[in-house]
C-alpha cells in the first residue's frame, strides 16, 4: 500500500514560483496546472466583464479573477472567477488577500486534458458543494456551453446546460442576463 503525502496551504510557500504554472490543494492532494490557453483566457476576460458590469448596477458584490479559496489548509484553490456578496466578502476575507468562506458563484472555465476536466467537474464540484457554494458554474469553450449547478438538498446539482442562442440568469444574480455566445473569440 502506497502512502502520498497530504499537501497543505504551508507547503505552497516552499514551492518554486515559476511564471504560468498554478499550484491548488483539494483534500490534501497537489494539483499542478500550466498557464491556460488564449481561448480560457479570453473566455474568463469576457465572463469577468459581465459579472463587473452587473455587479456596478447592483452594487451586491464582487467579482474575483482567480481569487484563492482558502477553506482549510489542506484545501486551497483558485477558481477562475468567483462572485461574492458584500455581506458574504465581509466575513470571508482575511488579511492576506484571500477568502476563507465560500463565495456564492464559482466559475471554472475548463482546459484541455482529462486531468484537468477531472479537477473541475469532480474534485472541485465535490469541495465547492461541501463548502457552500451556492452556484457553480462549468464553462466549455471549445463545445459552447455553461453547465450551471445549483445547491439543493445540501449539495450542488446540475440544473441545466445553457448554449448559444439561450440566456443564463441566476436567482444569485437579481436581473444578471448572459448570452452565452458573447463569451467565445471570435475565429481568426
Amino acid at each position: 500500500m502506497s502512502v502520498y503525502p497530504r499537501f497543505t496551504s504551508s507547503d505552497l510557500e516552499l514551492l518554486p514560483d515559476r511564471e504560468g504554472v498554478r499550484y491548488e490543494i483539494i483534500d490534501g492532494e497537489l494539483h499542478v496546472s500550466k498557464q491556460p490557453t488564449l481561448e480560457h483566457q479570453y473566455v474568463c476576460l469576457n465572463l469577468g466583464a459581465e459579472l463587473l458590469l452587473w455587479n456596478r448596477r447592483t452594487g451586491l458584490g464582487r467579482a474575483y479573477g482567480a481569487p484563492g479559496l482558502v477553506f482549510a489548509g489542506d484545501d486551497d484553490v483558485a477558481p477562475d472567477l468567483v462572485w461574492i456578496s458584500l455581506d458574504r466578502l465581509a466575513a470571508a476575507r482575511d488579511s492576506s488577500g484571500h477568502l476563507r468562506a465560500a463565495p456564492e458563484l464559482a466559475i471554472e472555465v475548463l482546459s484541455p486534458g482529462s486531468t484537468n476536466e477531472r479537477r473541475d467537474r469532480d474534485l472541485k464540484l465535490k469541495l465547492y458543494s461541501r463548502q457552500g457554494v451556492q452556484e457553480y458554474w462549468i464553462v466549455d469553450w471549445r463545445v459552447r456551453t455553461i453547465q450551471v449547478f445549483r445547491r439543493s438538498d445540501q449539495m450542488l446539482q446540475l440544473v441545466g446546460t445553457v448554449g448559444d442562442g439561450e440566456i443564463l440568469i441566476s436567482p444569485l444574480l437579481p436581473g444578471f442576463e448572459l448570452r452565452p455566445e458573447v463569451l467565445w473569440e471570435p475565429a481568426p
